[in-house]
C-alpha cells in the first residue's frame, strides 16, 4: 500500500476523476446487493406457495433495471479511473523523457540504452496498471467485501458469517507472503528484460559490423542465452502468480463448505429460511471476487512498487549542468573567449584541459589540432555546457556562458559532432531537424554549401529519400555533409566542426571550406581536425597536447616555428602526394 502513498501527488491531481470513479464503484457495489435479495424473495415465495405472476414480473423488471443501471455505471468508472491512469503513464513518460534530455553525457556513459528504454516502457506500464487496475481492485474489493459481509451479518446471520470467515486470516498471511516473493522475482525479471532489450538494440544498430566479422551465430547464441534467462525469471514470477488463485479458491471453498454445513442446520432448526440461505450463498459467491482481487492486488502492487522504485531512482539523479538564478534569455554573440579554462572529468583526477586562454572574434575561424585525447572535443563540449569548467570562465561577447539560459546559449551554436547521427526519415527532414519550417529552397542552399546537393539529386527519391536507421543507407562522407548542412540551416553565431571533414576527399573538403568562408564571413567558426589541410586557412590555429596549448598562430607562423604542427603538416602533404601518384 506504500505505492498508493507515493502516488498520492497524482491522485490529488486527478481527484475529480478518481473521486467520481470511486463513488460510482460504491454505487455499483450497493446495487449488486439487490439481485441476491430478489432471489431470496422469489425462493421464499415458491417455498411458501404465495408467489404470483404479478410478483414475479415486478421483481424480474426490477432485476433487469438494476442490470442496465450497473452496465452504465461500469462504463463511467472505467472511463474515470482507467482514463486517469493513462494520463499518469503519459505524465511519467514526459517527465522521464524531459529528464533524459537534461542529463549530462556522463549519465549515458553509465546507463545502457536498453535499460532506459525498459524503464520508459515496461516499468511505466506497470505503474500505470497500479494507478488503474490497482485502484479499481482496491476500492472495489474493499467496498464489495465490506458490504457483502455487512449484509450477511446484519440481514441474515452474524453467527453463520463469523463461521464462514474463519479461514480468512490464513488467506491474508499467504497473500502477503506471496507478495514478498513476487517483489524480489519481478525485479530480477525486469532487469533481465533490460539486458535483452539492450542486446537487441545493440545488434540492430551494429548489424553491419556483426556481418562483416561473421559473428551472426555467436550473437544469435548470446541472444538465445539472454532470452532463456528472461523466460526463466518470468517463469519464476509466474510460479508465484500461480499460487494466488488456487490458494484463494481453496480458502473460499472451505468457506462455502462451512456455510452449507452450518447453514443447512440453521434451516432445519427454522432459524433461517431456505431463501435466506440461498441469499447467503449468493453473497458468499460475490465475496469470491474481493478475495481474489486482494490476491491480485498484492501482485499488481508489488510489480508497480518495483517499477516505481526503478523509475524514481532515475528521476532523482541530479543534473550536473544547471542554470543559475537570474540568467538571461538573450542569445549571446561576439568574441568567444576561454579565460584560464581548466577542466577535469567527474570521477577522475587528471585534468583534461589546463589554463586554456583563447580569443576568437566574430568572422574569424579557429583551428584546433592535436593528437587523439589531447582535449579538442572537450573544448567544444564545454562551450555548449555539456560539462562545466572546473576553473576559469568562458565568455561569448561580454556574457559568461553561465549567465545565459541553456536554451539561448545552444541556439547560438551549430554543432557537427565526430559521430554523425541521422534520424530514420527523409534527407530533407534530417537537414531541417533544427528548423522544421524551412523551405526546400533553403534546404537545397545549405546542402550545396555542404557539397551534398549533387549526391542527393542522384538518389531516386532525391530529398525525399529515406536514410534508414541512423543513416544506414548512406556513406560516412554523405552523413557528415548532411550533418554540416543541418547545422548551417540554423545560421548559428558559432559553428563547431568537430573533425567533421574526415570522411570526405580533399577536393570536397576544399569546396566545403570555400562555401563556409563565403556564407559565414561575419560569424565565428571553430574547427578541429586530424587532417591539417582542413584548418590551414584559419585565422588562428592552436595545437593541444595533454590539455595545454603548446603552439599557436597562423598557418604561416606555425610552419616557420618548426614544431609539431610543421612536421605533421609536411608529413601529411607528402602522404597526399604519394596517394595522388597512384601508390
Amino acid at each position: 500500500m506504500l505505492l498508493f502513498k507515493d502516488l498520492m501527488w497524482f491522485f490529488k491531481l486527478e481527484k475529480k476523476s478518481y473521486g467520481m470513479g470511486i463513488l460510482v464503484l460504491v454505487a455499483v457495489a450497493l446495487i449488486n446487493l439487490f439481485p441476491p435479495y430478489v432471489v431470496r424473495v422469489i425462493v421464499d415465495g415458491v417455498d411458501k406457495g404465495n408467489l404470483t405472476q404479478g410478483i414475479l414480473v415486478k421483481w424480474s423488471l426490477l432485476l433487469l433495471s438494476a442490470g442496465f443501471l450497473v452496465y452504465g455505471l461500469r462504463y463511467v468508472w472505467r472511463l474515470m479511473i482507467f482514463g486517469a491512469s493513462c494520463r499518469l503513464g503519459r505524465l511519467l513518460r514526459k517527465q522521464l523523457f524531459e529528464h533524459f534530455t537534461r542529463l549530462s553525457p556522463r549519465f549515458y556513459q553509465e546507463h545502457r540504452t536498453g535499460d532506459l528504454m525498459a524503464h520508459a516502457t515496461n516499468d511505466i506500464q506497470a505503474i500505470e496498471m497500479t494507478a488503474g487496475v490497482g485502484v479499481l481492485t482496491f476500492v472495489d474489493s474493499l467496498t464489495t467485501g465490506s458490504l457483502v459481509i455487512f449484509s450477511m451479518a446484519f440481514f441474515i446471520s452474524w453467527k453463520l458469517t463469523l463461521i464462514t470467515l474463519l479461514p480468512m486470516p490464513l488467506m491474508a498471511w499467504s497473500t502477503s507472503y506471496y507478495g514478498g516473493l513476487l517483489h524480489k522475482r519481478f525485479n530480477k525479471a525486469q532487469a533481465a528484460f533490460s539486458e535483452l532489450n539492450d542486446k537487441v538494440l545493440e545488434n540492430i544498430s551494429g548489424v553491419r559490423v556483426v556481418k562483416a566479422f561473421g559473428e551472426q551465430e555467436a550473437e544469435k547464441e548470446a541472444f538465445r542465452i539472454l532470452s532463456a534467462d528472461v523466460v526463466e525469471k518470468n517463469i519464476a514470477v509466474a510460479k508465484v502468480d500461480a499460487l494466488f488463485d488456487p490458494t484463494i479458491q481453496l480458502i473460499i471453498g472451505i468457506s462455502f463448505f462451512l456455510a452449507i454445513a452450518f447453514g443447512a442446520n440453521e434451516v432445519v432448526n427454522e432459524r433461517l429460511t431456505f431463501g435466506q440461505l440461498t441469499q447467503f450463498t449468493i453473497y458468499l459467491g460475490q465475496f469470491i471476487w474481493p478475495m481474489l482481487a486482494f490476491g491480485w492486488l498484492f501482485n499488481i502492487l508489488e510489480r508497480g512498487r518495483a517499477s516505481y522504485d526503478r523509475v524514481n531512482t532515475l528521476l532523482k539523479i541530479k543534473c550536473e549542468v544547471f542554470e543559475r538564478d537570474g540568467v538571461t534569455d538573450r542569445v549571446p554573440n561576439g568574441e568567444v573567449t576561454y579565460q584560464r579554462a581548466s577542466f577535469t572529468y567527474p570521477g577522475t583526477t587528471r585534468p583534461i584541459l589546463k589554463e586554456i586562454d583563447i580569443g576568437v572574434n566574430p568572422g574569424q575561424t579557429l583551428g584546433i589540432v592535436g593528437k587523439t585525447g589531447s582535449g579538442k572535443t572537450t573544448l567544444f563540449r564545454l562551450l555548449m555546457r555539456e560539462f562545466d569548467l572546473s576553473e576559469g570562465d568562458l565568455k561569448i561577447g561580454r556574457l559568461s556562458i553561465y549567465d545565459v539560459r541553456l536554451g539561448a546559449l545552444r541556439s547560438a551554436i551549430g554543432y557537427v559532432p565526430q559521430e554523425h547521427f541521422l534520424f530514420s526519415t527523409s534527407i530533407a527532414e534530417n537537414i531541417a531537424f533544427g528548423k522544421p519550417e524551412a523551405t526546400l529552397e533553403e534546404i537545397q542552399a545549405v546542402a550545396s554549401i555542404a557539397a551534398i546537393h549533387e549526391d542527393i539529386l542522384r538518389f531516386e527519391g532525391k530529398y525525399g529519400t529515406l536514410v534508414g536507421d541512423r543513416g544506414v543507407t548512406l556513406s560516412g562522407g554523405q552523413k557528415q555533409r548532411i550533418s554540416i548542412a543541418r547545422a548551417l540551416l540554423l545560421e548559428p553565431e558559432i559553428l563547431i566542426l568537430d573533425d567533421s571533414l574526415s570522411a570526405v576527399d580533399a577536393k570536397t573538403e576544399k569546396a566545403i571550406l570555400r562555401g563556409l568562408k563565403e556564407k559565414r564571413a561575419q560569424k565565428t567558426t571553430l574547427i578541429s581536425s586530424h587532417r591539417l589541410s582542413a584548418i590551414e586557412h584559419a585565422d588562428l590555429i592552436i595545437v593541444l597536447r595533454n590539455g595545454t596549448i603548446t603552439e599557436r598562430g597562423t598557418h604561416a607562423e606555425l610552419m616557420t616555428s618548426l614544431g609539431w604542427y610543421a612536421s605533421t603538416y609536411r608529413s601529411q602533404q607528402l602522404e597526399s602526394l604519394i596517394e595522388e601518384g597512384g601508390v
